[in-house]
């Protein structure tokens, strides 16, 4: 078994140390060791951009070599470089990451854009950033939107962003996620009002537009079998999906009920092989006329969504 323990050796270059470590993060068997070491070492030096491959030369500086060797040693243990360095970019947006959240995917950016595209479609004149606010219910109102287990934050804030004139609103049932998610609004000055509770219940009574989430999905019995980055770090409460990991998105067709009418977008994140589980789903529930299956950069169907093209 490797020491997790790192020690630099002394009087390297930048690059030198960078090299170090990446062979030692290959040696404890952590993916992407290369990756993983340039992220640190950035964190470490206060470096990015330009300004770290321009450094790559100098000597590591004596005073961040106890840092770097603490850094190192973690990411080599196990514990997500994300965590180490307590950030994670989406959308180009960064983000405040902690062991209290889920550690935001890329392929979750491809939700944020299918929702903002599939809005414009059906609200031309309230869904776009520069368009107006008015719904198409019959009522002067800007579009609302619900995140639904926000974790970080990562969705709801980028739609709020991308689109300023919706009210977008999130929930969590865990209190410190959200506090992270109420930082990251907060930091990255995204207008967002948050909720604890169990998925829809904090909305209960309320019309929500759009309703969009990334609940948890991973199957209890396969969670033993994960990359200890994510068994051992991140929370359990983020991907425990129940038995077959569908409990979530069960619960929240029940929910529906709780609001004044079914959203006419509903977008949902899944697991590989679950598209056309959730999709029947949605069709059972038979609100939506048209149900949509979107997959990610590798092919696999990633996103479910259901679209109602009546006014309700």
């Amino acid at each position: 078994m490797q020491e997790t323990t790192f020690v630099m050796t002394p009087k390297l270059t930048i690059r030198e140390a960078y090299v170090e470590a990446s062979s030692f993060l290959s040696a404890c068997g952590v993916t992407e060791p290369q990756r993983s070491a340039q992220l640190l070492l950035e964190h470490v030096l206060q470096l990015e951009g330009a300004a770290y491959y321009m450094a790559l030369p100098e000597q590591f500086p004596a005073e961040r070599r106890e840092a770097w060797e603490r850094a190192v040693s973690r990411r080599g243990a196990g514990e997500p470089a994300q965590y180490i360095i307590g950030m994670q970019e989406f959308y180009g947006i960064p983000f405040e990451v902690t062991p209290a959240v889920l550690i935001p995917r890329p392929e979750t950016e491809l939700l944020v854009e299918a929702v903002l595209t599939q809005a414009k479609r059906l609200w031309p004149q309230g869904a776009a950033p520069s368009g107006g606010a008015t719904c198409d219910d019959g009522a002067e109102r800007p579009l609302a939107c619900a995140d639904i287990g926000t974790g970080s934050g990562a969705i709801a804030v980028t739609l709020a962003l991308q689109a300023p004139r919706w009210h977008v609103r999130a929930s969590d049932i865990s209190a410190g996620a959200l506090q992270v998610a109420a930082r990251n609004a907060a930091a990255n000055g995204a207008q967002v009002a948050f909720r604890e509770g169990n998925l829809l219940e904090p909305f209960a009574g309320e019309r929500l537009d759009i309703v969009v989430s990334n609940p948890p999905y991973i199957p209890a019995a396969d969670i033993a079998g994960l990359q200890r980055e994510v068994r051992d770090h991140e929370p359990r409460t983020a991907l425990d999906g129940g038995t077959d990991g569908l409990a979530p998105y069960r619960i929240m067709m029940e929910q529906l009920a709780l609001l004044q009418a079914p959203p006419r977008l509903i977008a949902f994140e899944l697991g590989q092989g679950q598209a056309q589980d959730v999709a029947a789903l949605l069709r059972a529930a038979g609100h939506w006329d048209e149900i949509v299956i979107v997959p990610d950069l590798a092919g696999i169907e990633r996103h479910v969504l259901g679209i109602s093209n009546v006014t309700r």
